[in-house]
């Protein structure tokens, strides 16, 4: 009864992870947007987004009637347990994504700065399901190897595919350097989700300008 209890915790865990990254992956617009459209206008529409979406989480926090509501409705699976938290107000991965958004878009070339959204999108999310289902040995901070693994395999193949002619070492050390803004979220105190997107898309930066 134990372990079969167990698998359906663990089952239940995997379909949330799963559904959470189906959201982070779909914010890959966000790369194809900063490449395609005019810097100014990503500037603006990213502004836009980030307020809105701090209106509406702080909305949700403070219990506002309709539009907290319906945004803890839609998202609440989607939210770690320190964002739900009822002390403090905690603001969710996606403020951190469009806070990164938007300052790759203002600091870095379209290049660089769709590579580094790109990055922490698809390795990001590589990473979380990997450990979740392979994961075996693990640190101290909960990361396991074969998330980490996961996270550098696919930020190299994602940057390689906006640099393809780029040198190997500043791919890996783009890649290496994300990872590690990964690895010690918590150590750092500094969201991934903003981490990742400004040290990759610096070393990126370098290279097109």
């Amino acid at each position: 009864p134990g372990s079969n209890h167990m698998s359906v915790v663990l089952s239940k865990s995997l379909k949330t992870e799963l559904y959470r990254k189906a959201v982070h992956l779909s914010s890959l617009w966000m790369s194809l947007f900063i490449l395609w459209a005019d810097r100014n206008v990503s500037i603006v529409t990213f502004s836009l987004l980030l307020a809105l979406n701090l209106i509406v989480e702080y909305a949700a926090y403070r219990k506002t009637a309709v539009v907290g509501d319906l945004f803890r409705r839609m998202f609440i699976r989607t939210l770690r347990n320190r964002e739900v938290c009822r002390e403090r107000f905690v603001p969710s991965g996606s403020v951190y994504i469009l806070a990164a958004a938007l300052i790759v878009s203002v600091c870095f070339t379209s290049k660089a700065a769709a590579a580094a959204m790109g990055v922490v999108l698809v390795a990001d999310t590589c990473a979380a399901l990997v450990g979740k289902v392979w994961g075996t040995y693990r640190f101290s901070n909960g990361k396991s190897i074969e998330g980490a693994a996961a996270f550098f395999s696919s930020a190299v193949w994602v940057i390689v595919l906006f640099f393809p002619t780029v040198s190997p070492l500043i791919v890996f050390t783009a890649a290496l350097l994300a990872a590690a803004a990964e690895f010690f979220e918590k150590e750092t105190g500094i969201d991934d989700n903003f981490a990742v997107p400004l040290v990759s898309g610096f070393v990126l930066n370098l290279i097109s300008l």
